[in-house]
């Protein structure tokens, strides 16, 4: 097949570290495959899609895997068959990270079998690669020709001593009120998990907004290393809508939808919203 030419690009974040995304060197015959990296923290994502749904398949069949590997720290296992183990629970919880930020981008009808797979391929003590998982799957999804609304990224956002950090290193974590991971694409935030001291309203939307900043700068990146890529980046899979029964829809468009908004604005305890949305129900 002979030597591949990696295509990449690279950005800041808002501390001055570089970040350089890569693709066309590593997983070619993949659907899309890209490389995160930033200074000896490395990650490898790829992503595959059937190209034609099973029949009868009635969801969107999306796996996506985040594994770190003891060759990421030099080690080799120290069980007897000197293998990997199953996922650990971190690696499931930075999994459903990734899963729920790009799950809803896909579009309406796509039922073919899809997986993206994270591995961490080498990593240092002091950073913590989970904030960079997003990026290397939204980066492999954004250079195939898979149909993806449109790229996203994660971050983490920390507030220490008063000042907020984009992707902080772990020892800066431990003064850390608030930490957050921020997911959105270019125009919205589509997920916000995390943990802290109490903070007010203000502060947390605060890092939110900061969070997408950094987010924006880094979908732009992957949006020029798409079009590097070329047709295949550009041109997505046409996708066939499934046919919606109108009937229905219309039913529950006049039985149900008025109600529901005025219950979902109505600000009602939380036994009553329930109340009442069972007698919508019923």
């Amino acid at each position: 097949m002979g030597m591949q030419t990696p295509i990449s690009t690279s950005f800041n974040l808002p501390d001055g570290r570089e970040v350089t995304i890569e693709t066309g060197k590593l997983a070619s015959l993949a659907d899309g495959s890209a490389v995160v990296k930033m200074g000896k923290t490395m990650l490898f994502c790829s992503a595959v899609s059937a190209k034609e749904a099973r029949e009868g398949q009635s969801f969107f069949p999306l796996s996506v895997d985040y594994q770190e590997k003891f060759a990421a720290a030099g080690k080799i296992p120290g069980n007897f068959f000197r293998r990997e183990a199953k996922l650990s629970d971190y690696e499931v919880l930075i999994s459903r990270l990734v899963d729920r930020a790009i799950r809803p981008l896909f579009p309406d009808g796509y039922m073919n079998d899809t997986q993206i797979i994270i591995n961490l391929i080498s990593g240092e003590e002091e950073v913590l690669p989970d904030a960079f998982a997003a990026l290397a799957a939204s980066t492999a999804l954004a250079v195939s020709d898979i149909p993806f609304a449109a790229p996203i990224s994660e971050v983490r956002v920390a507030l220490i001593k008063g000042e907020y950090k984009v992707n902080p290193n772990r020892s800066e974590l431990e003064d850390a009120e608030l930490d957050i991971i921020v997911g959105a694409t270019m125009s919205d935030v589509t997920m916000v998990e995390g943990e802290g001291k109490e903070v007010s309203e203000k502060v947390l939307v605060e890092a939110i907004k900061v969070g997408h900043e950094a987010i924006k700068v880094q979908i732009q990146a992957q949006l020029e290393l798409a079009k590097l890529v070329g047709e295949k980046a550009l041109n997505k899979r046409e996708v066939v809508p499934t046919p919606e029964n109108e009937e229905v829809n219309e039913w529950v468009i006049a039985n149900g939808k008025d109600a529901i908004y005025e219950v979902a604005k109505g600000q009602l305890p939380k036994n009553e919203r329930k109340s009442r949305l069972d007698e919508i129900k019923t």
